[in-house]
């Protein structure tokens, strides 16, 4: 220090503590002295027993012990240097992220996570856009499922890799030889066994444990004799857990979410040369990771996916089509899918790609892919030999109401849709166990009280599947067993097995018999957040996100909410879910 004043390192102490002061002040004070930074009041999406997507006032729920657990290994590992977890009131965010953030989302983040370095995606509402499958694979090793991304590999989460050999047991069956990790991550004398893919490289996920190991490769997946093993662990499974949670108090809003309701039918393009090429450069971007590099579906990524296996595009079979059954899907049902993605799966929805992207990518599959190369000499081009045929006519669904759905719940019965989805709709029927797809791989029966359809959330999209079947699956056709009257009236069915439930835990919503039956009321118009629903309580309005901004600083709305309608007899108690 000099004896005219104190030195430049004083001054530096005296700066970096009042920056880390200010920030803890930010941080952790300022947030417990705001009131509204501690209301756990949004607004969320629910179906009703009518299979209508409403919005309507809720409480935030607290985090799990384990998703506690998960978010302090985000914390701990550094994720939020990059992800934030905050979406503005502007458009370029809410058509790619969702709605916009609501205070009472934070309402158990102490401290919270917005963050402001948008490096990687914001993951706000990140919750069930990807499966567990997909997650996983992405933290093993994120460039299998994007080659551009910078996010490091988090290996470390993992338990693993083990290297095995594959032998053969004594029932014949292949399977891992003994050592101390197989030992460890099998009961090689347990009755019930446990079918492992590896992936083209040898890379095998173990999703449980405790099983007798049998390597399935019913499509020559992979021919080798030694194999990685890798599994989960306690911190790994809380991490995915949180990530999942990520968004979800705001209920089913992606069912609602624009962007991914697109429709199309007949959309296509003449065959280019041009196309197809710059549709190869998409496809390795942003499909080969699961689809793999000849669309056989075992990608490096494929073996995390033991559940929905990726789309194997050399057998031309494809599930989702406006198309009668049978038929190969034309553009349009390709578009959809692509665009909407498949809930519930690892195939995200990639409604952020540009049109031109998803076109030429379709290009590539239909041309490049799509092809039986059984024989070298002479290979069979699906979309070369066979044209889709026209596709279905839709029309306008009658209006819902509780007799149509209790119509529906006698269809489900004398259909038997319940020796496959079982009584209450869950995926465990009689016949669900054993189950199999085209391609030799078990294939569960959906649980439709998730709310997570993979053809699509709309009373049409159950329609249309009830119509076509699935194919490759062993979902049948009914257009030709069930009547027009009865698939619809099945459709709003299928839909009402999910109405007032939580889309992450699938328990239902406790909401009082007269909320219930207000939001069931059809008049009632709860179609963005700023009309949502408020339960019959005597606490002031609350006003939320762009609105309250609006009103704090004197702005006149254009339109107030919509009045509330009366209870009549059609709104009354479902009588199916006694």
């Amino acid at each position: 220090m000099s004896a005219r004043g104190y030195g430049l390192r004083y001054y530096a102490l005296v700066g970096a503590f009042g920056t880390i002061s200010l920030a803890a002040f930010v941080q952790g004070l300022l947030p417990m002295l705001e009131p509204q930074s501690r209301t756990a009041e949004v607004t969320r999406v629910v179906r009703t027993d009518l299979g209508d997507l409403k919005w309507m006032e809720w409480q935030s729920t607290d985090y799990s012990p384990e998703q506690q657990r998960g978010r302090a290994v985000y914390i701990r590992e550094g994720c939020w240097y990059c992800h934030s977890q905050y979406v503005r009131p502007v458009t370029g965010e809410t058509r790619r992220w969702g709605p916009i953030t609501q205070a009472g989302e934070y309402a158990f983040d102490l401290p919270h996570l917005f963050s402001t370095r948008r490096i990687g995606p914001d993951l706000s509402r990140v919750g069930l856009k990807y499966s567990d499958s997909w997650h996983l694979a992405h933290f093993w090793d994120p460039r299998i499922l994007s080659p551009d991304s910078i996010m490091p590999r988090f290996t470390a989460l993992f338990d693993g890799p083990h290297t095995a050999s594959i032998v053969t047991g004594t029932d014949g069956e292949r399977t891992l030889e003994r050592t101390e990790a197989t030992e460890r991550l099998f009961d090689f004398d347990a009755p019930e066994q446990i079918l492992l893919t590896p992936n083209a490289e040898g890379l095998l996920y173990v999703p449980e444990r405790g099983k007798t190991p049998v390597i399935f490769t019913p499509n020559d997946e992979f021919n080798g004799d030694r194999v990685q093993l890798v599994a989960d662990t306690e911190d790994l499974r809380a991490l995915v857990a949180y990530l999942q949670k990520l968004g979800t108090n705001r209920g089913k809003w992606r069912d609602r979410f624009e962007p991914q309701r697109m429709e199309a039918s007949r959309v296509s393009l003449p065959r280019s040369e041009e196309w197809i090429a710059y549709g190869q450069e998409v496809y390795a971007r942003r499909c080969l990771g699961c689809h793999g590099a000849e669309g056989d579906g075992n990608g490096p990524a494929a073996t995390f996916m033991h559940r929905d296996r990726p789309r194997n595009f050399t057998w031309g079979v494809f599930k989702f089509r406006l198309t009668p059954s049978g038929s190969l899907p034309d553009d349009g049902d390709l578009l959809r899918t692509i665009t909407r993605g498949v809930r519930g799966t690892a195939m995200p929805p990639w409604h952020e790609l540009q049109d031109k992207d998803r076109l030429a990518v379709i290009q590539y599959i239909k041309y490049v892919l799509a092809a039986d190369r059984s024989d070298p000499a002479e290979p069979y081009f699906f979309f070369v030999e066979e044209s889709p045929k026209a596709p279905i006519f839709i029309g306008r669904p009658p209006e819902p109401s509780l007799a149509l759905v209790q119509k529906g719940k006698d269809v489900w019965q004398q259909s038997k849709c319940w020796e496959c989805h079982g009584q209450a709709g869950r995926g465990d029927g009689e016949k669900a166990p054993g189950l199999t797809d085209d391609f030799g791989f078990p294939i569960p029966p959906a649980n439709l009280t998730t709310g997570q359809f993979k053809s699509g959330p709309d009373v049409r999209d159950i329609f249309r599947t009830l119509t076509t079947g699935l194919s490759g699956t062993p979902m049948p056709s009914f257009g030709d067993t069930v009547g027009e009257a009865d698939r619809w009236a099945l459709a709003y069915y299928v839909l009402s097995l999910s109405a007032f439930q939580d889309p992450l835990t699938g328990e239902p919503l406790p909401i009082p018999d007269r909320d219930r039956q207000a939001l069931n009321d059809p008049r009632l118009d709860a179609s963005e957040s700023r009309l949502a629903y408020r339960l019959k309580t005597d606490e002031p309005e609350t006003r939320y996100a762009g609105e309250a901004w609006a009103i704090k600083r004197g702005f006149e709305l254009a339109e107030s909410e919509a009045p509330r309608p009366p209870v009549t007899e059609t709104t009354e108690q479902a009588p199916w879910k006694n």
